[in-house]
């Protein structure tokens, strides 16, 4: 079915029923992913005090946050499958209070290696979130509303940006210490959790019309595999997860630095740039990209994937000349970069909701979680590790042409966001064109197999 053909099943009218409690579960989704993000977020904004303290390189800042993803990714596996069989409400209630409590320890760090393996410790706990988050949303929104669902959930991802970015640089300033914000950040977690443990969670498959509602027997894990990898959208959907979590990982991780090098601000002044370039530009490209996504979804599931695919090829100009502006022009730099950014998170409301488009209620936590677990493996632990590789290669070029140290260093870092963010966000868009063919096919088998 190409993209521009009716699909029926997407129509306001052949919905089923939107859950009485949507809108409450939905808010403390929303809230634990904001602090989920905000938690994620506190290592790269004290990324140049840690490294200083440390001794570190580029590169062994790229791979503290590539170790967090890579056990996020690969602990999101069996922990999918266990939110396809068990209580999600308590898995996510668990996890929420170890990565709480982990983030807190790492403001203990002694060393390197320490903060390392806590790091690792958070990746575990917060791996038992999105899974089960995502499966829940699907069974609390039926699919005509589903991106606004996902928009609305993924705008903590923004959100906890933002409060990351705006507070995490003064907190550190105002204690004197870049430690402090670690234990800060357990608090809110903690306080989150407890709703989970109170939530009544959504009957699997409650949002589908045509979906049995008479539990299953689980599938054997290998069979579960084998059964979302044979779906040719979610292969396509993995090429775009990698793309855009190549660029967002080395975005985030390296963009506070890149201010204070690059563009000479103070820690408390890049983080608030950082802030408004790459989390106020989310506020919005969610919340409109999750409107026009489900408009876009009355048409057919093909055209709201299309969306995405559209706005990310946009925002590879748009990022790619913003990261060869020199060091005067911070205000070119935020309008340009910002806009691509803003465009990327349409990705969001896109690729997400297509998941549950293709893949059977029963199946979702753990799709959910190989979707994860593929782009974030292959894009979002490998893109920081290659920026910080990058900026170093780069900066020793610099430095053996005689050019100052700091100097080096700034050149070193903008020059290799400036090669990788641009083709990562193209790899992220041919992802989605190529899912906007087979996304429509898909979901007619999975409704027809339903």
């Amino acid at each position: 079915m190409t993209t521009g053909q009716r699909q029926d099943s997407f129509l306001p009218t052949a919905q089923g029923p939107q859950a009485p409690n949507a809108g409450r579960v939905l808010a403390l989704l929303f809230a634990a992913n904001t602090f989920n993000f905000y938690d994620r977020a506190v290592p790269a904004i004290v990324a140049e005090p840690i490294k200083l303290e440390f001794g570190l390189s580029d590169l062994q800042i790229g791979i503290l946050a590539a170790a967090f993803t890579v056990v996020y990714a690969l602990c999101g596996l069996p922990l999918g499958r266990l939110a396809d069989h068990r209580s999600r409400a308590r898995i996510m209630a668990w996890g929420i209070v170890a990565w709480s409590l982990l983030t807190a320890a790492s403001g203990a760090a002694w060393n390197y290696v320490s903060l390392l393996l806590l790091r690792i410790g958070v990746g575990v706990g917060e791996a038992s979130y999105a899974p089960a988050a995502n499966s829940t949303i699907a069974d609390l929104y039926p699919a005509g509303k589903r991106a606004r669902a996902f928009g609305l959930f993924q705008l903590g991802l923004p959100v906890g940006l933002v409060l990351a970015y705006f507070s995490v640089g003064a907190i550190a300033e105002a204690f004197g210490s870049w430690r402090a914000p670690f234990v800060l950040a357990a608090v809110p977690g903690l306080l989150i959790a407890v709703g989970f443990f109170l939530v009544r969670e959504p009957r699997r498959g409650a949002s589908e019309p045509a979906v049995a509602t008479a539990p299953a027997k689980p599938a054997a894990v290998d069979r579960a595999f084998r059964r979302i990898l044979a779906v040719p959208t979610m292969w396509c959907l993995i090429i775009a997860g990698i793309g855009a979590n190549l660029a967002a990982y080395s975005v985030n991780t390296f963009t506070v630095p890149l201010f204070q090098r690059w563009f000479g601000a103070s820690l408390t002044g890049a983080a608030v740039l950082t802030g408004v370039v790459v989390g106020v530009t989310g506020l919005v490209g969610l919340l409109v990209g999750g409107w026009v996504s489900d408009r876009a979804a009355r048409r057919s599931p093909g055209a709201r994937v299309l969306v995405g695919a559209v706005a990310t090829l946009v925002s590879v100009p748009l990022t790619g000349f913003a990261l060869t502006v020199g060091p005067d022009a911070v205000g070119t730099f935020v309008v340009l970069f910002g806009a691509g950014w803003l465009l990327q998170y349409l990705y969001y409301t896109s690729a997400y909701p297509a998941v549950a488009d293709v893949v059977e209620p029963r199946l979702r936590s753990t799709a959910t979680a190989v979707f994860f677990a593929a782009f974030y493996l292959l894009g979002g632990a490998v893109g920081p590790v290659i920026a910080g590789a990058l900026s170093d290669v780069f900066a020793a070029g610099a430095l053996a042409e005689g050019v100052a140290p700091a100097a080096a260093a700034a050149s070193g870092l903008r020059q290799a966001l400036a090669v990788l963010v641009p083709v990562s966000m193209a790899i992220a868009s041919l992802g989605l064109f190529l899912a906007a063919r087979t996304v429509g096919r898909d979901h007619e088998r999975m409704t027809a197999a339903g």
